[in-house]
């Protein structure tokens, strides 16, 4: 067996994450036992080119078939770019690409083959995180409570918290810092909250041929259409008792709610439906959190971020302010998460995913060089 999965104490491991939003790959070092956090190492990221994020937009969906397999390939080999080169490299989390999640029905699928990657680096890789969780009854998602839980932990906190990453899809977690472990009961809640940057993004590129809204430049200049507010916060999904979970396309009526809209005013419709997706989810916190931390690119907008401060009862702060790195916490979370699947630790319980039991799940590649040891 490879010495960092059967060594005790802490692990430099490596974590990637490519999100909904599909902008690039980050890549980030973290120290830890599966337990605590000891240290934050280097990070980095890499950018997809247009043509890269035409090949993986047009697998979005989609479980099978010639997009499926070349989002696969793509996905593999820009991981191993990513990752090559970072120093003293014990173990990899790799989260893939996620396609398609539709936990109650097909499944959740996330491309990229691990056991290459293994190969590629020469060290192991723990992948497939989510699909475990869904066949235990989980939602497969969110799965970075457990980190945000050590994060609570690292940064002295002693009252109940929330995490929000706005990426492409909104997801929170609620932290009572008073437990000692993530997995006991009413130590975490979490679940999304709804669309975030996925729809703003979308409608962008299709009408403004740009990436994104920027510093939240178009919706600064446009009016909140609240019959197309009030249209989104009807949706039964925020009905629904946590924990759960979306599909990045989920809401993609949302684009139709706002389709006879000035493009500043669509915008700015779009930001504030994702901020109400997020007060909504706040209600379902146990206890009043004393602060909220943002993470994710959404936490880069202005305009964004005022509408959550607006509309929420405690302070709204981006990561940055406890110390953190809210360009880099998911892969964080996932080289966290590598070392609890390879020490046999849950990874998801009852109140992050709703599966039914403890849940540590992943598939742990070894390097081809260790293979045939075996």
């Amino acid at each position: 067996m490879n010495k960092a999965i059967s060594k005790a104490g802490a692990v430099r491991a490596l974590g990637a994450m490519s999100g909904t939003s599909l902008d690039g790959v980050d890549a980030a070092m973290v120290e830890t036992d599966g337990l605590s956090i000891f240290d934050f190492g280097d990070s980095r990221y890499r950018s997809y080119s247009e043509e890269e994020r035409a090949v993986l937009r047009a697998s979005l969906g989609k479980w099978q078939g010639e997009e499926v397999e070349a989002a696969a390939a793509l996905t593999t080999r820009i991981h191993a770019e990513a990752l090559a080169g970072f120093e003293d490299v014990e173990m990899v989390g790799f989260h893939g690409q996620t396609l398609a999640h539709d936990p109650r029905g097909k499944g959740t699928l996330q491309v990229g083959d691990g056991t290459a990657l293994a190969d590629a680096l020469k060290v192991p890789v723990v992948w497939d995180f989510r699909s475990d969780d869904v066949a235990m009854g989980g939602e497969g998602a969110p799965l970075a409570p457990f980190f945000h839980f050590a994060c609570a932990q690292w940064m002295g906190a002693t009252e109940p918290l929330c995490f929000l990453n706005l990426g492409g899809v909104g997801n929170l977690t609620y932290v009572d810092p008073c437990f000692d472990r993530p997995e006991e009961p009413g130590a975490l809640l979490a679940f999304d909250t709804g669309p975030a940057n996925a729809p703003i993004d979308d409608l962008m590129r299709a009408r403004l041929g740009l990436p994104m809204d920027r510093d939240g430049a178009v919706a600064m200049k446009g009016t909140v259409e609240t019959g197309a507010l009030e249209l989104f916060l009807a949706e039964p999904y925020f009905s629904r008792m946590p924990p759960k979970s979306l599909d990045r396309n989920d809401f993609a009526e949302m684009i139709g709610l706002v389709k006879e809209l000035s493009d500043a005013d669509a915008v700015a419709t779009l930001t504030a439906m994702c901020a109400a997706g997020v007060a909504q989810g706040m209600e379902h916190c146990p206890k009043s959190p004393t602060r909220l931390l943002v993470t994710g690119g959404g936490r880069h907008n202005p305009v964004l971020m005022e509408m959550l401060r607006v509309s929420l009862d405690c302070p709204v702060e981006p990561v940055e302010s406890v110390g953190l790195n809210g360009d880099m916490l998911e892969a964080q979370a996932f080289a966290y998460l590598a070392v609890r699947v390879a020490r046999r630790m849950p990874t998801s319980c009852p109140g992050t995913t709703g599966v039914k039991a403890l849940v540590g799940g992943g598939i742990v590649s070894v390097p081809a060089s260790v293979r045939s040891l075996t």
